[in-house]
Formats: C-alpha cells, structure tokens, sequence
C-alpha cells in the first residue's frame, strides 16, 4: 500500500494542490445525494457507531475536504489502517498548519467512516 505521507511529498516540492493525484486517492462524485461514497458526511448512524458526536464529525470531515486535498491526493478513510491515520495525522496537521483540535476531528472523522462502513 502506498504510504500517505509519501503523498505529501508533493506540496514540499513545489507541485502545488493536486500535483501527486494518481488513481489512488481520487475523489470521484458517483452521484450519491448529500456526499461522496468513500467521503460521506456524518450522519447520526456514523455518530452512533463511532460513539462521537455528530458535531465533531462534521468537523472532521469539512477540514478532511478542505484541508487534505490542498497538497496532495485524498487519501480515501477506508484506504488506511486506524495505526497509519493515527501515525500521519500530526504530521499533516503540524504540517498544514491546523489546531490540535482539527487533528483530532479529523481522526474521529475518518475512523467513524471506518467503523460505520466496518473497515
């Protein structure tokens, strides 16, 4: 499996948003109401199964999708054992810049996908 912080190699290198997108990681709307399949929003079915509250969820997930594409491909909840997200997540947060409590909404975000979906 490709690493995610062998991703982010690209917006240290000057390759600007977008510059490592390949197949994996793409973010393709499938046409699903309210959200992208493999990056859908919280619901309350997410918060109930991660034991999170929706509120930090919807968090996670809108400095997921605004944050994490702007140096390097998405990489999808499902794509990354819980370890790898929990090891890159405080080099990306300290990386882009981001709050401590940005991190950890994003982590319970991508692992409430995780557990909903039973990844």
């Amino acid at each position: 499996m490709l690493g995610f912080v062998s991703l982010c190699v690209a917006c240290g290198t000057g390759g600007g948003a977008g510059a490592a997108r390949g197949k994996m990681g793409d973010i393709e709307d499938d046409g699903a109401v309210g959200g992208i399949s493999e990056v859908p929003n919280p619901s309350p079915a997410m918060a109930k199964a991660s034991g999170t509250p929706l509120e930090q969820l919807q968090h996670g997930h809108s400095t997921y999708m605004l944050q994490c594409g702007q140096c390097h491909a998405y990489m999808i909840p499902k794509d990354l054992f819980e370890d790898e997200w929990e090891d890159a997540l405080p080099k990306m947060i300290k990386h882009a810049g981001l709050q401590s409590s940005d991190e950890h909404a994003v982590l319970s975000y991508v692992l409430g996908v995780k557990k909903l979906e039973g990844s």
